[in-house]
C-alpha cells in the first residue's frame, strides 16, 4: 500500500484536477530552467529559485527550499537535473512537515468536549467566505451534525442573502438581523440558538472590510466578547478564508488578519481556477497556522481539509 493510497480516490482526483493550471505552469517554467543542463549547479539553483519565487511559492520558504537543495547537492556531489522533481518533492513535504501546522487528517470532525463547537470566520469581501461557510455547513451536516449559521456580515446585503439562500439549500437555520445591523448581537442571538437546539456546531459570518485595522480589531474584539456571554471559551477557531487566486496578496492579507485578530486556521480557496497554488506551500509553512481547508472546484465536496503530503503528491504529479 503506497503512501497515498489511503485517500478517498474521488477526493484525489479533485485534488489533482485542483491543481492542474498550477502544476502545468510550475512544471512548463521548470522544464525551461533546466533545458540543456544535466547537472544542478549554482545557475540551475538560481533558475530554480526564480521558478519558485514566480510560482508564488513566497521568498522567504523558497530561499529555505533552495537552501535545503544546496545541502542536498553538497552531500551527493552529482545531482542530475532529471532528479529535480523529485529532490524538490521531497524538500517541500519534509519543510512542511517540519512546522507547526498540523494536518487535520480528520475529516471534518470536531472535538466532542466543545458543544456547540463555535467558529469565526473572517476574512476581505471577494475571497470565497460565504461560500466556505455554506460548503462548511453542507459537509458538516452530511456527516449527521447539527449546524446554525450567523450572518453576521450585516454590511453587505448580499452577505445575508446568500447565507440565508445556503442555510435553505442545505437545510440549517440561519440567524440573521438583515443588513446595517449590530454584528455581535447576529453573534449573541446565533450561539444562543445553537446551545438551544444542542448544536453540534455554530460557525458566524463577520464583515469583510471595515474601514480601518482599528476598526475591525475593536469590531473583532466586540464580537468575540459577546459570544463569551454565553459560551465563556468562544470562539474555538478563527478562520481566516484567503483567496488563493491572489498569489501574494493573500499571504498579504493574512499578515493583517493575524495582526487584529487571534487567528486559529485556514481556508484558501479558488485553487482550480489559478496557476498560483503554490502559495499554499508559503503560506503553510510561514504563518505556522493550520491550513485546515483548501478550495479545488465549485461542488461541496470540493472543499477538503488540507493535508500537506497529500498536496505536495498533486502538486508534483506530473501525467
Amino acid at each position: 500500500m503506497g503512501l497515498f493510497d489511503f485517500f478517498s480516490k474521488e477526493k484525489k482526483e479533485s485534488l489533482d484536477k485542483g491543481l492542474e493550471k498550477s502544476k502545468d505552469s510550475f512544471f512548463s517554467k521548470l522544464s525551461r530552467a533546466v533545458v540543456g543542463k544535466s547537472k544542478v549547479d549554482d545557475e540551475v539553483l538560481d533558475e530554480v529559485e526564480e521558478v519558485l519565487v514566480s510560482s508564488d511559492v513566497g521568498v522567504e520558504t523558497t530561499v529555505k527550499i533552495i537552501k535545503r537543495i544546496e545541502e542536498r547537492v553538497a552531500r551527493d556531489k552529482y545531482v542530475g537535473t532529471d532528479e529535480l522533481d523529485r529532490i524538490l518533492r521531497e524538500e517541500i513535504a519534509s519543510l512542511l512537515s517540519e512546522n507547526k501546522s498540523v494536518d487535520i487528517s480528520n475529516d471534518f470532525s470536531l472535538p466532542a468536549d466543545k458543544k456547540p463547537y463555535v467558529i469565526m470566520v473572517v476574512g476581505v469581501n471577494g475571497v470565497g467566505k460565504t461560500t466556505t461557510i455554506g460548503k462548511l455547513a453542507a459537509q458538516f451536516h452530511q456527516r449527521g451534525r447539527k449546524v446554525v449559521l450567523g450572518a453576521g456580515d450585516t454590511f453587505r446585503a448580499a452577505a445575508v442573502d446568500q447565507l440565508k439562500l445556503w442555510g435553505q439549500r442545505v437545510g440549517v437555520p440561519v440567524i440573521d438581523h438583515g443588513m446595517n445591523t449590530d454584528p455581535s448581537a447576529v453573534a449573541f442571538d446565533a450561539i444562543k440558538k445553537a446551545v438551544e437546539l444542542q448544536a453540534d456546531v455554530v460557525i458566524i459570518d463577520t464583515a469583510g472590510r471595515l474601514h480601518t485595522k482599528v476598526n475591525l480589531m475593536n469590531e473583532l474584539s466586540k464580537i468575540k466578547r459577546v459570544m463569551q456571554k454565553v459560551i465563556p471559551d468562544a470562539p474555538h477557531e478563527v478562520l481566516l478564508v484567503l483567496d488563493g487566486s491572489t498569489g501574494q496578496n493573500a499571504v498579504i492579507q493574512a499578515r493583517e488578519f493575524t495582526r487584529v485578530t487571534d487567528v486559529t486556521a485556514l481556508a484558501i480557496t479558488k485553487l482550480d481556477g489559478t496557476a498560483k497554488g503554490g502559495v499554499v506551500i508559503g503560506i503553510s509553512d510561514e504563518f505556522k497556522i493550520p491550513v485546515k481547508y483548501i478550495g479545488v472546484g465549485e461542488k461541496i465536496d470540493d472543499l477538503q481539509t488540507f493535508n500537506k503530503m497529500e498536496f505536495v503528491d498533486s502538486f508534483f504529479k506530473r501525467v
